[in-house]
This record gives C-alpha cells, structure tokens and sequence, in this order.
C-alpha cells in the first residue's frame, strides 16, 4: 500500500471517496492547491494534447481576486518618487496607488482614474489577483535532450537565519497556488538563498577610500536549475531591437508604462512537465504549476505568449518587451484609448499587470 499521500496525488475522484481519514486530508489540501487538472470528460478522446485548466479561471473567482475593497487593500509602501512624477490613489483612503505623471491636471488624472476603474481585472497587487493566463493560449512545456539523464538533487544545508526566508516565501507561493506538495519526481534541484542587491552607494575602506557598493536590502529564494537547463531543448524566441522601438516611441507626446505583476507566475506548466520543477526544502517537496523564472526557456515562453496577445497592437501603438509595456498616443485622449484597448485584451485573457506601474 501506497503512503496517504502518494495515494492522494494519484487517486482518482472515485478513489477518493473510499480514502480513509489522514489520506482525505492530503486530498483535500492537494484540491486546495493545486490549480491545474485535465479536462479529460470535455475533450474527444482522439485529442492528442490533453488542455488544462485553471479552477480559479472562473467569473465568480476572477471578481472575488479584484475585489477593491478598502479593507482588502493590500499594504504598499510608498517609496519617495523622483520629480515629475507622484502617487494617484484608485481606493478610498489612499489605497490601491498608481504613479502619475505631476504635469497631469485635476480633470486629466480624474479621467484616467475613471478609467483604471473600469479596467481593475487587469490590474494586481498581490499574488492572489494572478489567476493565470489561459491555458489554450499558452502554456510551458520542457523538452528534454535525447538520451537525457534525470538529477535528483538532494536539499542543501541553509543557515538557519535564512530558513525563514524560505519559509515564508514557500506559504506564499502555496496559498496562491503556484506551487503545490509532491512526493516523488525523477527531477529534483536544490534551494537557495540569495541577497538582494540595492542601489550603489559609496563606503569608505579600511584606507579611507571610497568604495562603490551594492547594498543588501534582503534575501529571497531561488531554485538552482541548471541541471534541468543543460538537458532541456532551448527555445529561441528573437527580442526586439531596442534602437527600432526608440525610433517608434520617439515620434508621440503621451506615454504609459506598465510591466507584468510577476509575469512568469501568470503562465501555467503542462501537467506532464510540472515534476521537473521539483525542489526540496525543510519544509517539504514541492512543484511548480506555474512557470518560475529560473528556467532557461521562461523568456522565450512568455515573449511568444505576450507576442501572441498583443500582435495586432505592437508597433502600432504599443510596445512590448519581456513584461514591460508601452502604450503611446499623440495627444491625452488617444493615449488614454490605447490605454483601455490594451486593459481589455489583458482582461480578456486574464493578464494581470502591475497596478503599481507607472501610467
């Protein structure tokens, strides 16, 4: 017999009936957490690339994650902006900010509010409002080398300052769903722990001379996957030419700059391929069923993903790259429609961009 939890992972719904109660229990954490499952009884059998969904791509879900009331607000810190620039408040009580333009009159930044208003499903700020971007759209696949031999990696020792950071960035991402308990895979890549780099700043040394150096303003989690890079098939996908969207940019008066809210998270891994992303950590084994950003094709997925929502917009008045997006127009007005062209289509395919961004 199977441990409860490996019984929990491959059980299927009738099975799942009969559980007894520890096994039950891993079920139901598992159905909590984990967002993706086969449509298997809406697709001919003859299909040879099962789809997948999301459970929380649903209206119902949608409205519940965009819920912009003030005492779901999420709390942001406002950091001191350079000049030209200031905070506009969507909410009550200045919640839910954005970064304006200064030079914008009382009736400008009434109207664009009114309008990121309407728009407020395609705008995030937390993890809780990325509900995935659809499945038939886009999702990310990992195709081994030929002859490729499988890494199974086992955890590395963490200071034990540092495995908090672990811990609270490993409830975070499974109350959201992004990563979900497993209990074998024939991948596994270790943990890390890096610093995250500030500004630079200058210091002086031991001889009194000035030293640039980056300071540290945290620590955050990564997962080691170069093993799993080398055996996987790249896939390039060619960037644009920065001098080529200057030129575009160059010519028009309005702008708005937005950028993905953690756009990897937003695109969903193939079932067949989630075990790959397996990691250990002192607190469990787990998987990602969204694309993290460590893996070596993740740029390219996500380029074609976005190439692919916004190609009758790009180059005419919108650019993209990577997760950065640029809306233009030649006056307010047209800017401020290109603007509501663009959330529409993010909120059609379940796009979330960063409400934080600068408009």
């Amino acid at each position: 017999m199977r441990d409860p939890l490996e019984r929990a992972l491959v059980a299927s719904t009738e099975e799942v009936r009969n559980f007894d109660d520890e096994a039950a229990s891993y079920a139901k954490l598992l159905d909590d957490n984990e967002q993706v499952t086969r449509l298997v009884e809406s697709e001919p059998a003859e299909t040879p690339l099962e789809p997948c969904v999301d459970r929380r791509i649903s209206p119902a879900s949608i409205d519940a994650v965009h819920d912009w009331s003030e005492s779901k607000a999420p709390k942001v810190e406002l950091k001191p902006l350079p000049q030209g620039l200031r905070y506009a408040f969507l909410g009550a009580n200045k919640t839910y900010p954005v970064i304006v333009n200064s030079s914008l009159n009382s009736a400008e930044i009434a109207l664009l509010l009114s309008k990121l208003r309407k728009h407020r499903k395609a705008l995030g700020y937390s993890l809780d409002a990325i509900v995935g971007i659809l499945p038939e759209l886009c999702m990310h696949r990992i195709h081994l080398e030929e002859n490729a031999k499988t890494s199974v990696e086992h955890q590395r020792r963490l200071n034990p300052n540092l495995q908090d950071v672990v811990k609270k960035e490993i409830m975070k991402l499974l109350d959201v769903g992004i990563i979900y308990p497993i209990s074998d895979s024939k991948w596994v890549s270790p943990v890390h722990v890096v610093p995250k780099k500030g500004g630079v700043t200058v210091v002086k040394n031991e001889k009194d001379e000035l030293i640039p150096t980056r300071t540290v303003t945290g620590h955050r989690m990564c997962i080691d996957y170069r093993k799993l890079n080398a055996a996987t098939r790249k896939y390039p996908f060619p960037l644009s030419f920065i001098d080529q969207m200057l030129e575009r940019l160059a010519n028009h008066s309005y702008y708005c700059f937005l950028d993905g809210y953690s756009g990897f998270f937003q695109i969903l891994i193939h079932p067949d391929d989630q075990e790959k992303t397996t990691f250990p950590c002192p607190y469990g084994t787990y998987a990602y069923s969204r694309m993290p950003f460590w893996l070596c094709n993740a740029p390219a997925t996500f380029r074609r993903c976005m190439m692919s929502i916004f190609t009758d917009m790009i180059e005419d008045f919108m650019e993209v790259f990577m997760d950065d997006f640029s809306v233009y127009g030649s006056s307010f007005k047209d800017c401020l429609e290109n603007l509501c062209v663009v959330l529409k289509r993010c909120e059609e395919k379940n796009l979330v961009l960063n409400g934080r961004s600068v408009i």
